[in-house]
């Protein structure tokens, strides 16, 4: 089978398990200047695993010596307003329902199991955001969008809000056209939305001082100094991709049920999520990406936003 012909099978199948973009690209000794000078300003925070993982992050070789080709996939997570009219609190959008690391890797597992039915004896690797991958520059190299002022990929079809996950190939393909333009213009509406100042430039984000951040991958006490701009925001933050007008013109819903916000989520009220007990939370969050911040990171960041009034 020709490159050409396996190319529109994977695409193929990609729709069929819900992508809603794939692009192929040939891997490069890309020029990751950007992050020595990210990590060298300090502004990965506590994430040290991004520092010990650089020299993977900078040369793929370095992770995987065999790769010819990098597929990336696209997957609208987006449900919609997640204001719940029972309480305050606020969740991302990408984990109010089921894990993404799961669901993701589920389908690009059957994406190999498609491809070894017309090209065996292949080595691969499966990446879904835990991977040592500069997952937005092989996307905006797969052809699939540019990175925003905010530092998501934006898709000029369909906003922001999507996953972005990688097969890594060992063969050659047909490579896609990269995304040259930069489609923000003037446009600085994230950067002036975010109540922390975490976009300290036009693609820089600082996440020691994002919501995000310190939500989720931050451990110990809550910083004093961002209680009072949390904005109620208790596992995440939206507000960058919430005022992008791409979003705003764009979004898609995803019809996928995994991703639907889950009841104990959307019922629970202010007086629910500050007693939550210990059996309330795993039973609320079993298999969801929620569970990253722990139970006691959970707990902490309401109470963070309980102190403060609204």
């Amino acid at each position: 089978m020709n490159k050409s012909e396996l190319n529109k099978i994977i695409k193929k199948e990609s729709e069929k398990l819900g992508f809603n973009y794939v692009g192929f690209t040939a891997p490069d000794n890309q020029n990751n200047s950007y992050l020595d000078k990210w990590l060298d300003l300090k502004y990965h925070a506590s994430m040290n695993w991004i520092n010990t993982s650089k020299d993977k992050r900078k040369d793929i070789y370095k992770y995987f010596p065999e790769v010819k080709t990098i597929i990336s996939f696209a997957y609208n997570y987006y449900t919609g307003s997640n204001d719940n009219e029972n309480s305050k609190y606020k969740i991302s959008n990408y984990s109010l329902g089921d894990d993404y690391h799961d669901v993701i890797k589920k389908k690009l597992y059957q994406i190999i199991t498609k491809i070894n039915k017309y090209n065996e004896n292949f080595k691969y690797k499966v990446c879904v955001d835990t991977a040592p991958v500069m997952e937005k520059y092989w996307a905006q190299k797969s052809g699939l969008g540019w990175i925003g002022k905010h530092t998501n990929l934006i898709n000029r079809n369909i906003g922001s809000w999507f996953f972005i996950s990688e097969i890594l190939l060992d063969f050659e393909l047909e490579y896609d056209d990269p995304f040259i333009e930069d489609l923000c213009g003037t446009c600085n509406r994230c950067i002036e939305s975010c109540p922390t100042d975490a976009i300290v430039d036009e693609y820089v984000l600082d996440a020691n001082k994002c919501i995000s951040y310190l939500t989720i991958e931050h451990r110990g006490d809550f910083p004093e100094q961002y209680k009072d701009n949390l904005d109620n925001w208790i596992y995440g933050c939206d507000i960058c991709q919430d005022v992008c007008p791409w979003n705003k013109k764009f979004s898609l819903i995803s019809d996928d049920e995994n991703f639907l916000i889950r009841d104990r989520i959307k019922n629970k009220s202010n007086s629910e999520w500050e007693n939550l007990s210990i059996e309330e939370y795993q039973k609320t969050f079993k298999k969801s990406a929620i569970k990253r911040t722990k139970y006691e990171g959970l707990k902490r960041n309401i109470s963070a936003n309980k102190t403060v009034k609204n």
